[in-house]
């Protein structure tokens, strides 16, 4: 007992001075209301939960379950609310705000159900070792998030990623406070998904005989790399995912795309294309002319599937992609003209827009609602479709002055399969353009040009990953690390709340030192520069690194930086020189992961 008395001592004067001085709760995303406390609260095997209801329950053997996995501490649930303990109620109408406050013996957390959940992500990134002990700093907290929607989405179709991979996705969402997962399971170049009516779909759609090296110009014609690519998800283990996911405040939004995107399930099944040929499931990426033919089979088939989707995936929303779709085929197909004329349509943009109405009415009829990529627009939206805004803010501007809802997802600040550097030859291969974590974090999704009133139909915004070039867990994991941190500040803090320098200096490399921790492959990012002058008049550069305890090695000369380089112990005194110098440095985590090599012109130090 002594000992925990001396330990309290030590930790309370240590933390409570710590954050006197730079008031620094290094949360992500950012609350909504902040504000310090005096002392700590003591996290040991003397502490206990005490939850009042089912949900609250849930939500503390998570906790739990988090804290052993991380800490190898595990705490009592119990109806006693005395003594060092954390209490939860549900209490409130926001399902997902929530309050907390933490003193020196109670921590008290208030909110709806998964309002408690996020509520545990906060005092999980409060958490600190202090001593070989766990504390946290006193504190009050109230917190909501500024949209409703806050998702990622996972392209499995190009590549296939293990359930175990994808639950390891789930987990680092719902720690920064996501909650929706947009899994896009079928492409020209594979299916996903089990389909029990459909058996070829996962027998030949899943599988590709080849795939193509390098990026796609690369070579002329394409080289292959001859290893069989594929796999799917069993009905089962989409299902045991869903709940997964749904434990942790995430719903997992389905994609099964159409009309576009068809050609794996053409492969399996040409009877639903408008071209009397044969169909192999492609090993190149771009759009492909396959599509399907707006035949009553054709209709059958797709609700026979999505009736399946339904039965698994619970999800207000079911994606029906409706992007890039090349209307060639149609144009060419005697069925498909014959239908516009009866229809009565314009053009094969009209037919588009008949077909992806016929599938909302499905959808509407089984109390599901229909979202798709902007091309929906196209020929007329359907009546009661969502709009998901990628080229741009265009789609999504006309749909929302139209009363329909919008999810903001551009691939000016959204897509994470775009370089993060500006020099991508320093980068592993991507699709192109650059996105660095700052743009990510500088995305509005409520356009200034709409009204107040039109405004509420942006329900949220998401961050797309693409994975044409992303054949591995560690890449996965690398384009989407640390960007969608800067993305679920985007989905959750009001926009009055957020800054880049505080987010990204202050707050960021404690979280990701802890990525780290959780074997997440994150990117290190670039560090902050800083130019100044000694007192001598000579020009200095600092080096401020991301990630908590790193260690720098850099030259100014030009050379290749490397672990055999000078050694950086503070602020660079630069050499007189007339020629233009250059840095390079590299960043060795605290785990031994070592960065690209970042370059800095030093004429901007002049």
């Amino acid at each position: 007992m002594l000992k925990r008395i001396v330990f309290v001592l030590i930790a309370w004067m240590a933390v409570s001075n710590a954050y006197a001085q730079n008031g620094v709760y290094s949360i992500i995303p950012k609350p909504a209301s902040l504000q310090p406390g005096k002392g700590v609260f003591i996290l040991d095997q003397q502490t206990h939960l005490v939850a009042k209801s089912d949900a609250a329950k849930r939500n503390a053997d998570l906790f739990n379950d988090f804290l052993w996995n991380r800490y190898k501490l595990k705490l009592t649930v119990t109806p006693d609310t005395s003594g060092n303990a954390i209490i939860i109620e549900e209490q409130g109408n926001e399902q997902e705000a929530y309050t907390l406050n933490v003193s020196t013996d109670k921590i008290s957390i208030k909110g709806g159900n998964s309002g408690g959940f996020y509520a545990f992500q906060t005092v999980l990134q409060l958490i600190e070792t202090q001593n070989g002990g766990l504390i946290i700093p006193a504190v009050s907290i109230a917190d909501k998030p500024a949209f409703g929607y806050r998702g990622v989405m996972i392209d499995v179709a190009r590549h296939f990623f293990s359930l175990d991979e994808m639950k390891k996705i789930v987990d680092a969402m719902a720690y920064f406070k996501f909650n929706r997962l947009h899994w896009h399971l079928t492409e020209d170049q594979g299916w996903r998904l089990e389909i029990k009516k459909y058996p070829k779909l996962t027998q030949l759609s899943a599988w590709r005989d080849s795939t193509i090296i390098g990026q796609y110009g690369d070579f002329k014609p394409f080289v292959y790399d001859g290893e069989k690519h594929g796999g799917y998800y069993t009905q089962d283990e989409a299902r045991e995912l869903v709940k997964y996911a749904a434990d942790r405040k995430i719903t997992i939004v389905p994609e099964i795309e159409l009309p576009g995107h068809s050609t794996a399930v053409l492969a399996a099944y040409p009877e639903f294309g408008c071209k009397d040929t044969t169909y192999h499931v492609p090993g190149y990426w771009g759009v492909h002319y396959s599509i399907f033919c707006p035949k009553e089979e054709t209709f059958k088939f797709l609700e026979d599937v999505l009736t399946e989707v339904m039965d698994i995936f619970p999800s207000e929303f079911i994606h029906i992609g409706g992007d890039e779709v090349p209307k060639e085929h149609w144009k060419e197909s005697a069925f498909a003209q014959k239908l516009i004329s009866k229809q009565k349509l314009k053009d094969e943009h009209g037919l588009q827009s008949y077909f992806i109405t016929r599938i909302e009415k499905f959808l509407n009829q089984h109390g599901r609602r229909l979202v798709g990529w902007d091309e929906i627009l196209e020929g007329g939206l359907a009546p009661n479709a969502t709009v998901m805004s990628w080229r741009g803010e265009a789609g999504g501007i006309a749909a929302a002055r139209m009363g329909h809802d919008v999810i903001m997802s551009p691939n000016s600040h959204l897509y994470l399969d775009h370089y993060q550097a500006k020099d991508g030859k320093t980068e592993p291969v991507a699709i192109g353009g650059f996105l660095p974590l700052e743009r990510v974090y500088s995305y509005h999704p409520k356009p200034d040009s709409l009204t107040a009133e039109q405004q509420k139909h942006v329900l949220g915004v998401q961050g797309n990953l693409w994975t044409e070039y992303i054949p591995t867990n560690n890449k996965l994991e690398y384009m989407l690390f640390p960007r969608i941190l800067a993305l679920s500040e985007v989905a959750w803090t009001e926009r009055a709340d957020q800054n880049y320098d505080d987010f990204s200096t202050k707050r960021l490399p404690l979280r990701l030192q802890e990525l780290e921790q959780m074997n997440v492959f994150y990117r290190i990012p670039e560090a902050k520069i800083r130019f100044g002058t000694a007192s001598s008049g000579r020009k200095t550069v600092e080096i401020i690194p991301f990630v908590n305890n790193s260690t720098i090695y850099y030259t100014v000369d030009g050379h290749k930086a490397d672990q055999a380089a000078t050694l950086y112990s503070g602020p660079i005194q630069l050499p007189y020189s007339a020629k233009p110098l250059t840095l390079n440095y590299i960043i060795v985590t605290p785990g031994g992961r070592i960065s690209n090599m970042f370059s800095v012109s030093l004429a901007d130090s002049k």
